[in-house]
């Protein structure tokens, strides 16, 4: 459970009264603990599964934007939620992703996903479609290189996702001065501050921030 920041058992409360994962994605969620060990923190958890599926239905984007695929839960659930559009996902890692491209095939949405492999301030810069919808979860120092790259093809009125950005709590507390705390306090007050958007951080899972282009 990632929400640290919230009293167990109401973030124990708030998982069993949201719509739970199929046997699909519970069956990626096992083989991701299986393959990658400690590293199997870094996927998203069952509610905001359910969340990027709603979301994606809601808004109806025509080209969707992954940054940080990892094994594949989160595109899965945005590609479920796609009517008719694409998801452009971006990743570093072909061993990671290999699992992502068996489970979309299980799935049946290899046909509204297409994965770019490589280091993504690159492969994203030269990406050059408007994006109507984006979700970023990949190497936090990177976070604001990655902002500005997606915000640079984001259509007015477009929505963009970034997950981990209460940092198990981290944030809030003037005491905790590690480097990564420290980084995304700093991309939180960056976003904030920037007048192209409006944003709220919602407290799902490690805080997941959205932002809507004006």
């Amino acid at each position: 459970m990632k929400a640290e920041f919230l009293d167990p058992a109401v973030a124990q409360y708030i998982l069993d009264r949201s719509t739970p994962p199929d046997s699909l994605l519970e069956e990626l969620a096992a083989e991701t603990i299986a393959a990658t060990g400690d590293s199997a923190g870094m996927q998203i958890t069952p509610d905001q599964g359910t969340f990027l599926t709603m979301i994606t239905q809601l808004t109806q984007p025509e080209v969707a934007v992954e940054v940080g695929t990892f094994t594949g839960y989160s595109s899965l659930c945005i590609a479920r939620g796609l009517s008719g559009g694409t998801l452009h996902c971006f990743d570093v890692s072909d061993e990671w992703t290999s699992i992502a491209r068996r489970y979309w095939e299980k799935a049946g949405v290899t046909d509204r996903v297409t994965l770019t492999l490589g280091p993504a301030r690159e492969t994203l810069a030269a990406f050059q479609e408007p994006v109507d919808l984006a979700f970023l979860d990949a190497d936090k120092p990177n976070y604001p290189a990655y902002y500005e790259l997606l915000m640079d093809r984001l259509r007015p009125g477009g929505l963009l996702m970034v997950d981990n950005t209460l940092w198990s709590g981290r944030v809030a507390d003037p005491a905790e001065t590690d480097a990564r705390t420290v980084q995304m306090r700093e991309f939180n007050d960056l976003v904030r501050e920037d007048p192209r958007v409006t944003v709220v951080i919602l407290p799902i899972a490690d805080g997941l921030t959205m932002v809507r282009r004006r």
